[in-house]
């Protein structure tokens, strides 16, 4: 049985929607991922870009807020921003974890240089997917 997974970010923007793209594209035999936001706003283009230069199409994700989730238990919530951790401090799941990754949306410059800072996340976000979440899940078992 697949296990469920949500990810939780400030914005749904960027963050949680590039992990929940990721697990979605490549653990689908093992895992249901969803993300969400303290605050629903819009998928970032260049989230968009960055997961698209990988294979992974998440143009049709849209942003969305926890609301949107009360009354479901999850197998896993994971918070990937300390705002998203300190602002929604308890989402029921059987398994909590944060794991802070850096905001590529903060980063300042040419276009170059955003779509550069959103790859180092994403590709930061599926190393430790890899060798983080997928390891703890099979400890899990």
């Amino acid at each position: 049985m697949k296990k469920t997974v949500l990810f939780i970010c400030t914005h749904n923007s960027a963050r949680s929607q590039m992990a929940e793209g990721i697990v979605n594209a490549l653990y689908s035999d093992r895992f249901i991922a969803k993300s969400a936001g303290t605050v629903a706003t819009q998928v970032n283009p260049f989230a968009i870009e960055a997961m698209k230069r990988m294979g992974i199409d998440i143009s049709h994700h849209r942003s969305k807020s926890i609301d949107e989730f009360k009354g479901e238990i999850f197998d896993i919530v994971v918070t990937v921003c300390d705002n998203a951790k300190e602002s929604c401090p308890f989402f029921p799941g059987r398994r909590v974890i944060h794991k802070g990754f850096e905001d590529p949306a903060a980063v300042e410059g040419s276009d170059k240089e955003k779509l550069d800072a959103f790859i180092r996340v994403r590709d930061e976000i599926k190393n430790w997917i890899e060798n983080e979440l997928l390891k703890d899940d099979e400890s899990q078992k």
